[in-house]
């Protein structure tokens, strides 16, 4: 399991929770009722993930963002995810008065803005997830020593 994430959207106001198997295209969703009553599917492809995001961002007149102020928004995501990582992991702790943010929940964010700004640039996140594996497993065939031990 790559992450498990669960989050209550403000933005989008609904609770969800993300399972996303590594290496795959499909993100498995924990058999849930949104806010109002509707239920989730129990698989969600990167491109219906995209369709959901683009429906949400739909409904607002301001639209998608320019792709420099989701890049802004990126970084600022990634930075909360490099303090959740240093309080979990690293030698700083949290303050008693700070939120109880969790890394999963950083990477929920990290994945909606992404597709957001995926969606804004017409980028197909699964088409880009498989030339991005098979560049990955390509290049990077022999890069590390493998569990099969099988050097080529």
């Amino acid at each position: 399991m790559l992450f498990l994430y669960q989050k209550t959207f403000i933005y989008q106001g609904m609770n969800c929770i993300f399972e996303l198997s590594s290496f795959s295209t499909f993100a498995k969703i924990e058999k849930k009722t949104l806010k109002g009553g509707l239920p989730l599917s129990d698989n969600y492809t990167l491109t219906a993930m995209q369709k959901e995001v683009d429906q949400y961002i739909q409904q607002f007149k301001s639209g998608y963002f320019t792709p420099l102020a989701q890049m802004a928004r990126l970084t600022e995501e990634v930075g909360e995810l490099a303090r959740e990582v240093n309080h979990y992991y690293g030698q700083k702790q949290k303050k008693l008065s700070e939120a109880p943010n969790t890394v999963e929940e950083e990477l929920g964010d990290i994945l909606f803005v992404t597709m957001i700004m995926a969606n804004s640039l017409d980028v197909d996140l699964t088409e880009v997830f498989e030339k991005n594996m098979a560049k990955f497993n390509h290049r990077d065939h022999n890069r590390f020593e493998r569990k099969d031990e099988k050097q080529e």
